[in-house]
């Protein structure tokens, strides 16, 4: 199953030193074992800017894109996790993750 091999995955990169992608895959694991699912959407691509003749940031509505598409996003982001977006999206998704598990970031 995704979660025993998310855990597999775990064990490798705590023993090659990588916290980030070893957060990442314990709370991934955690929340589809909770959820039998992945309910965390991909992160935004940009943060709202407020317009220069503007006071307050238009919302723009976004279908959120969850499931199977994002956790195989997630993945791909950590197959190139030296990447500074890559890991700045990770570390999205692990507050994310953390958020809807209720924990403090």
């Amino acid at each position: 199953t995704i979660v025993e091999d998310l855990k597999e995955l775990r064990k490798f990169v705590v023993e090659e030193n990588i916290p980030l992608l070893a957060k990442v895959t314990r709370l991934t694991y955690e929340h589809i074992g909770e959820h039998e699912d992945f309910h965390i959407a991909i992160p935004d691509d940009e943060p709202l800017e407020l317009d220069e003749d503007s006071e307050e940031t238009e919302v723009i509505e976004t279908e959120e894109v969850k499931g199977q598409e994002s956790l195989e996003y997630m993945l791909s982001l950590m197959a190139e996790h030296d990447n500074k977006l890559n890991e700045m999206e990770l570390r999205e998704y692990v507050k994310a993750l953390k958020e809807h598990a209720g924990e403090d970031y």
